[in-house]
């Protein structure tokens, strides 16, 4: 494991610990913890602000914009991630299985929904 994948597995450790069903010592001054006790549409909606936010700085051509309001992104990803039981490490296993496959055999592989 590389350093930043091991930021991703400290950062999705740490989310756990503050799911309702995670750890008993959940502090209260917590921004996450918070997110998860109002639910579901609070974290997801971080999500859209953050690639919106993200949308914007990229059409600006902002790169440390760029660079944080990715990272905005990513980390409220990570939130939702851990509500719903998935790691970092599953998500770079599938990135990992895309590479070298070209975008559109891949989209053309998966289920129709």
């Amino acid at each position: 494991m590389n350093e930043y994948e091991s930021i991703l597995s400290r950062l999705a450790d740490t989310l756990e610990t503050r799911l309702p069903s995670g750890s008993a010592h959940m502090p209260s001054e917590s921004y996450v913890a918070k997110l998860y006790q109002k639910g579901p549409d609070a974290f997801l909606k971080k999500v859209g602000e953050e690639a919106t936010e993200l949308v914007m700085a990229a059409k600006d051509a902002d790169a440390p914009r760029i660079i944080a309001e990715t990272a905005d992104l990513w980390f409220h990803s990570m939130v939702a991630l851990a509500y719903y039981g998935v790691r970092p490490e599953q998500v770079l296993e599938e990135l990992a299985r895309r590479e070298g496959v070209s975008g559109l055999v891949e989209k053309a592989s998966r289920p129709q929904s």
